[in-house]
C-alpha cells in the first residue's frame, strides 16, 4: 500500500482517521483535502488514465469533426474532452477542432466536462439533470432529433449501448469516440495489501471516486474477501455510479454527496458524516 504522507495531519474533525485513497485522475488534491482537517491520507492509485492505445481511429475521428462538424457533441467526461484535445495539438489540428468545436451543440453528462469546457472559453449548451446516462437520455428525451449528427465521447470499460440505441432510435446518427483508456497503476501485491488493512479494521474510511477502482479490486479479490473488507470499512463514493458498483460488490456506502458529485462536495459530505461543519474552501 502506497505510504501516507501525513503532514498537517493530527488536528481537525478527522484526526485520527486513516482515509485510503484510491483516486488517480485528482489523488493529491483529494488527499490534501481531508489532510488539512487531520486525516492521515493513505493513497493507492488503483488505475491510470493513458491515451487511446490506437489513436488512429481518433484522429480520424478528429479531421471528420473538423472537416463536417455533427450537429451536437454529447462529453460524457472531463477527461474524454482533455484528450481529444491533447491529440488535436500532436495531429497539428487544435486551432481547427476548437473551432468547430464551438459551432456545434455541446450536451454534458457532469460537472468535469463543463469544467473542461469553461477552461478553453466555452460553455455547455445542455446540462443532464442528472450527471449519468439515463440523466443524458432523458434531457435528450424531449429533442427532436431526427437526421442530426451526434459526436459521442465514450470512456473506457462502457461502450454505452444504452445512449447510442437511444439516439439511433430517435432517427440520429451517432458518432462515437473513445479517446483514452485505463491502465492498472499499482501492483497486485500492494493493492491485495490494503484489502487486508480494510478487512482487519485499519482503514477507518475508503473514498472512491470512479467505477474502474471498484473494478480493479473485484478483480483481484474473491467476493468473499472482499465483502469481508468492505464491512470493516466505511466506504464513501463520489456519485450514484460509484455507489452502484460497490453495492453490486458487496459493499454498502455510508456517505456521498446528495448532489454535484465530484471533489468539493464529497469531501464536505466526509465532513458532514463525521459531524463536522462543511469547508467552505474545500
Amino acid at each position: 500500500m502506497s505510504e501516507a504522507r501525513s503532514a498537517g495531519a493530527g488536528e481537525g474533525p478527522l484526526a485520527g482517521k486513516r482515509v485510503m485513497v484510491p483516486e488517480t485522475r485528482e489523488l493529491e488534491v483529494l488527499a490534501r483535502m481531508l489532510e488539512r482537517h487531520g486525516a492521515e491520507a493513505l493513497r493507492c492509485p488503483l488505475v491510470a488514465i493513458v491515451d487511446a492505445p490506437d489513436p488512429a481511429p481518433v484522429e480520424a475521428w478528429l479531421r471528420r469533426f473538423v472537416a463536417t462538424p455533427p450537429d451536437d457533441l454529447i462529453l460524457l467526461t472531463g477527461e474524454g474532452l482533455s484528450r481529444l484535445l491533447g491529440l488535436a495539438q500532436r495531429a497539428g489540428i487544435e486551432a481547427e477542432f476548437r473551432a468547430a468545436l464551438a459551432g456545434v451543440r455541446r450536451i454534458t453528462r457532469g460537472p468535469k466536462p463543463q469544467a473542461r469546457l469553461r477552461s478553453i472559453g466555452l460553455g455547455s449548451d445542455l446540462a443532464a439533470a442528472e450527471p449519468t446516462t439515463a440523466g443524458v437520455i432523458a434531457s435528450l428525451a424531449a429533442e427532436d432529433l431526427r437526421g442530426r449528427r451526434v459526436g459521442v465521447q465514450l470512456y473506457p470499460d462502457n461502450p454505452n449501448h444504452a445512449l447510442l440505441d437511444f439516439l439511433r432510435g430517435a432517427g440520429a446518427e451517432p458518432d462515437p469516440v473513445l479517446p483514452y483508456a485505463y491502465a492498472t497503476r499499482e501492483d497486485d501485491a500492494r493493492v491485495l495489501a490494503m484489502l487486508e488493512e480494510m478487512a482487519a479494521g485499519r482503514i477507518d474510511l475508503a473514498v472512491f471516486t470512479s467505477t474502474p477502482q471498484v473494478r480493479r479490486l473485484s478483480g483481484l479479490a474473491t467476493p468473499e474477501r472482499l465483502r469481508e473488507a468492505f464491512a470493516q470499512t466505511r466506504l464513501a463514493a463520489v456519485g450514484p455510479l460509484v455507489g452502484e458498483a460497490l453495492e453490486a460488490a458487496g459493499g454498502r456506502v455510508a456517505v456521498m454527496p446528495a448532489e454535484s458529485f465530484h471533489m468539493k462536495p464529497m469531501v464536505n459530505a466526509i465532513l458532514s458524516a463525521m459531524g463536522a461543519p462543511p469547508d467552505v474552501r474545500a
